[in-house]
């Protein structure tokens, strides 16, 4: 006979009480922003938010496939160090990349890897924390827009020689929903265009 069993005991129940509330993460759903606002409140801060990541040798439809189970259109590619090497998105995953690779390799669809199309550190463009603390959300929409890109990644230097740290994420598209600018279709020009015309209208 199992005594450990006698060593168990039920807690005490009771019903709810009225008007008790519920606990809520310190970063919850994105809030409604005016381009003057803390650019921290459309930056996804991963340390409030789990990072979506890949490993690079993973194949593009597993990787399509966990882009889809995130709800997100990035990916950050990483080694088995989990060192980050790159960044894929869902245009890399959709795009041109995939058959330039197969014409390229001369290889099937399936043998396409991650590493194979992402964008490689090298060629990623980071802003420090340090200037995003003093940054409102109209000068990442500007820092977007000049760069090209729909993402960006900040950077937090670490203390006594460790290595920095990827700290957050933001997403053109998700700066565009929290600026109440409500998108059709997630081309990067449409994007800024939209945003463009929302900072005109609020001006």
């Amino acid at each position: 006979m199992d005594t450990r069993q006698n060593s168990f005991r039920p807690l005490t129940l009771s019903t709810l009480k009225p008007q008790t509330g519920y606990i809520r993460p310190y970063f919850s759903t994105p809030s409604l922003v005016t381009v003057m606002d803390c650019a921290l409140e459309v930056m996804t801060d991963l340390n409030f938010v789990p990072a979506a990541v890949v490993q690079d040798e993973l194949d593009i439809e597993s990787a399509t496939q966990k882009m889809i189970a995130r709800g997100v259109r990035s990916l950050l590619v990483t080694d088995s160090h989990h060192d980050v090497i790159g960044i894929v998105t869902s245009r890399d995953l959709i795009g041109d990349r995939p058959h330039q690779v197969m014409d390229r390799l001369v290889i099937p669809f399936a043998e396409v890897k991650v590493s194979h199309i992402m964008t490689a550190a090298a060629d990623i463009e980071v802003m420090p924390l340090q200037d995003v603390l003093h940054a409102r959300v109209g000068d990442i929409v500007m820092t977007l827009k000049h760069s090209g890109r729909q993402h960006a990644l900040v950077v937090e230097e670490t203390e006594f020689g460790e290595k920095p740290m990827i700290r957050g994420i933001f997403s053109a598209s998700q700066i565009a929903r929290q600026l109440g600018i409500a998108l059709q279709q997630h081309e990067l020009a449409q994007t800024f265009a939209e945003i463009d015309r929302a900072i005109q209208g609020a001006a």
